[in-house]
């Protein structure tokens, strides 16, 4: 059923279901939105592309890519992976890209993977194309104001090769101050963003 057709990161998973959706922020100076008394949804900390030229809908097998925008993400933020709270994975349940984000994560984060919570929105709204970036965003977002992990439903079957902490099924009340959100789309484009909680 369709319901059940998104799958991230579970071994039997085949495939992403398309969906219509869309999100849009504002992104303005720190100094400027306190300056006007705006209500702050949290901080941009830092960003991370890395082009990919492997394949127009494939991403390089070794992940190399990824791994790039990834480590350039956290440099341009000035964090270690020990620091990110939670994952917002790009998590499109195909057999393939799942398979090379975990690669990069596990590249990138080493130990500090396994005790991290990461998990897939897609398989809750679908994957929403071009706008699934500025979705993850507004999703990351939203987890850092509420301190509610969104989960990966759907999540059955665990992959063996993938030992991930995929906050299965339910939700998970957490407090989360810093978040790496993850969008590697066709053509090779691999963004990578750093979002935090508002300076106390």
């Amino acid at each position: 059923p369709p319901k059940k057709a998104s799958r991230p990161f579970a071994k039997d998973r085949d495939g992403f279901v398309m969906a219509e959706g869309s999100a849009a922020l504002v992104l303005e100076s720190y100094d400027a939105a306190k300056a006007r008394g705006a209500k702050i949804l949290g901080v941009l900390r830092g960003c991370g592309e890395r082009a990919d030229d492997f394949h127009r809908t494939r991403s390089t097998p070794d992940g190399t890519p990824i791994i790039g925008a990834i480590r350039n993400a956290l440099d341009d933020a000035g964090v270690e992976p020990r620091q990110i709270d939670y994952i917002n994975a790009h998590g499109t349940s195909t057999p393939e890209n799942d398979k090379i984000e975990y690669i990069s994560l596990a590249n990138v984060f080493g130990e500090h993977l396994a005790g991290t919570p990461i998990s897939s929105n897609k398989s809750i709204v679908g994957h929403t194309l071009t706008a699934a970036g500025a979705v993850e965003a507004a999703f990351s977002l939203m987890t850092i104001a509420t301190g509610t992990i969104p989960p990966t439903i759907n999540y059955d079957t665990p992959d063996p090769e993938m030992p991930l902490d995929v906050v299965p099924n339910e939700k998970r009340d957490s407090s989360v101050e810093i978040v790496l959100s993850n969008s590697f789309g066709f053509g090779g484009q691999n963004v990578c963003l750093v979002l935090s909680a508002e300076p106390a």
